[in-house]
């Protein structure tokens, strides 16, 4: 049977179980918060994004997550500098040109603030003469830092971003740097 961990990424943490960076002190891992031996991560968070990490210790479960030939969606709530307007939520829906090419349409609409949402450290950095917005943002691509470089694309650099859901895998009420056992069917 097929074994799934659940994890909320703080911001800052590696999405793997080492550093192999260069820098002079080690940068904190998936190894400080899950001690659980054979899980991997089934794709990777960038390390200043938040949220869903989906892990397991089946080499087939994980290509089936992370591979982009299964295109799995997943979500995102995407804080950003700017006020979205339809124009630039089509052209997120449409698909947008990157440097790498065409990305494929996603899924985008304003939301509220998720509630609740914890604070996070350090303070994302505000200006009171610049506005902010959330999104929800669904793709089934994985490029490096996809969503940000599309919000950017459109006029709206993101300030925070949580992945909320991973197929049917949800963050729900799960607090940074907490982690849960969870069913491959994605309970």
């Amino acid at each position: 049977m097929n074994r799934v961990i659940l994890f909320n990424k703080p911001f800052g943490v590696l999405s793997q179980f080492t550093d192999k960076g260069t820098e002079g002190s080690p940068r904190p891992t998936l190894s400080a918060y899950i001690d659980e031996k054979g899980f991997y991560p089934a794709g990777r968070l960038d390390r200043d994004s938040e949220g869903l990490m989906v892990l397991t210790d089946t080499g087939p479960l994980q290509a089936r997550i992370s591979h982009p030939k299964y295109k799995l969606a997943k979500t995102y709530w995407v804080q950003v500098e700017g006020t979205p307007d339809e124009q630039a939520l089509a052209a997120l829906r449409s698909g947008v040109t990157l440097k790498d090419g065409k990305t494929a349409p996603a899924k985008a609409r304003l939301m509220d603030p998720p509630d609740p949402l914890w604070d996070r450290d350090p303070p994302v950095r505000f200006r009171k003469s610049v506005p902010d917005a959330w999104l929800e943002i669904t793709i089934t691509e994985g490029r490096n830092r996809q969503v940000r470089r599309m919000t950017a694309h459109v006029g709206l650099p993101t300030l925070r971003l949580i992945r909320a859901r991973v197929g049917d895998w949800e963050l729900h009420k799960l607090q940074p740097g907490a982690w849960r056992f969870s069913s491959e069917l994605g309970r």
